[in-house]
Parts: structure tokens; C-alpha cells; sequence
């Protein structure tokens, strides 16, 4: 199942989606807020976007603040040794797939809605990001709650 963990937790993982404005950041945000330095998480998207104030407000309602996250793509990675690439959307999918093709990494496609499609009035628009934000957490701690890191 495209959801269930690896045998051990992983040291680095990478979010990735199609802009790097809204789901790879807040992931990456949700993931830091729940392992700390415990692991270490980055994001990137396939373009560079702009930063995203439903996304900002989703997660400052969490309780993280992702107001100083500047969307980067795969080439502007300053570490691209990651243990897992968790990629949220076809775009991205495809785009770490040809990043790895020379690397032993594994990469992992977790189908993602993008909340900023979504149309309609602020609270329609916030809770789409909220339900976003609530399934990655929940995908995030399946996928790496196991023990510590290493551990089988």
C-alpha cells in the first residue's frame, strides 16, 4: 500500500509538489513540528511559486508558522542525499523520478489534492487547506512512526 512505512524510519525526506507554495511546505512544516531534528525534512517543487496566505493562515491555525518559507525548485536543493522523496502531485512525481534516476533514493507518491484549486467563499477556501493539512499529518505520522531512527 502506497502509505505503509518503510522498515526503518528514514534520516532525510523531501516533500515535493508542483510549486512549492502550498501541500510540500506545509508538509515539511507539519513534519518538523512533529520530529524536530529528529529527522531532517526539507521541500521543493518542480517551479518556484509564490508564497501562498491560505497556506500561511492554515498553518498558523496548527500552530507553525511557514510565513518565512520561500518556494524553491529541485535545482536550488543545497542537500539532495535524501533517504525518501515524498512526492504530492503527478508533476512532482515525474519530476523526482528523473532527479533520482542516477541515485538510490526511494520515491514515494502520496496523491495530494491542491486546496488552491478550490473555489468559493474564505471559510470554503480555509477549510479545503485545513483538510489538506490534516491528511498529510496524519499520512506523515503513519509513514514514520515506528521507533527511532534505524530502528527495524
Amino acid at each position: 500500500m502506497i502509505d505503509d512505512p518503510p522498515n526503518r524510519r528514514p534520516q532525510s525526506v523531501l516533500f515535493s509538489c508542483t510549486m512549492n507554495a502550498v501541500r510540500s511546505p506545509m508538509a515539511e512544516a507539519i513534519a518538523r513540528n512533529l520530529y524536530g531534528r529528529e529527522i531532517y525534512f526539507a521541500s521543493a517543487g518542480v517551479r518556484a511559486g509564490e508564497p501562498d496566505g491560505f497556506a500561511m493562515a492554515t498553518m498558523e491555525d496548527y500552530g507553525v508558522s511557514i510565513a518565512k518559507h520561500k518556494p524553491h525548485t529541485f535545482e536550488d536543493l543545497e542537500e539532495t542525499s535524501f533517504d525518501v522523496i515524498i512526492t504530492l502531485s503527478p508533476e512532482a512525481h515525474h519530476r523526482a523520478l528523473e532527479f533520482t534516476r542516477t541515485m538510490a533514493v526511494e520515491v514515494i507518491y502520496w496523491p495530494t489534492m491542491d486546496p488552491s484549486a478550490v473555489q468559493g467563499s474564505r471559510d470554503q477556501m480555509l477549510a479545503a487547506y485545513a483538510g489538506v493539512r490534516d491528511q498529510l499529518e496524519q499520512r506523515i505520522q503513519k509513514f514514520l512512526d515506528r521507533g527511532p531512527i534505524g530502528s527495524v
